[in-house]
C-alpha cells in the first residue's frame, strides 16, 4: 500500500525568508519559482530536482512515492 501523497509544502525563500504553503504539481517539476516577496527567481538547488526538494517543507510528490522526479 502507497503512503499518502502529501500536496503542499511550505517553500521558503533563500533570499528574504518570505513562506509561502503551496500546493505542488503532480505531474511536472517545478524548476522556477518567484518569490511573493522579493520576487527572487528560485532555482533548484545542485543535486535537487525541483524548488520543493531545495527549500520546501515536504518534498515533491513523485519522490514522496520513490520514484523519479524528471523523467
Amino acid at each position: 500500500m502507497m503512503p499518502d501523497i502529501i500536496p503542499e509544502s511550505e517553500i521558503t525563500c533563500p533570499q528574504c525568508g518570505f513562506k509561502k504553503r503551496e500546493t505542488m504539481p503532480t505531474d511536472a517539476c517545478q524548476w522556477f519559482y518567484e518569490c511573493k516577496s522579493c520576487h527572487t527567481v528560485l532555482n533548484p538547488k545542485t543535486g535537487d530536482c525541483c524548488v520543493y526538494c531545495s527549500y520546501g517543507t515536504v518534498p515533491c510528490p513523485p519522490i514522496q512515492q520513490d520514484k523519479s522526479c524528471c523523467n
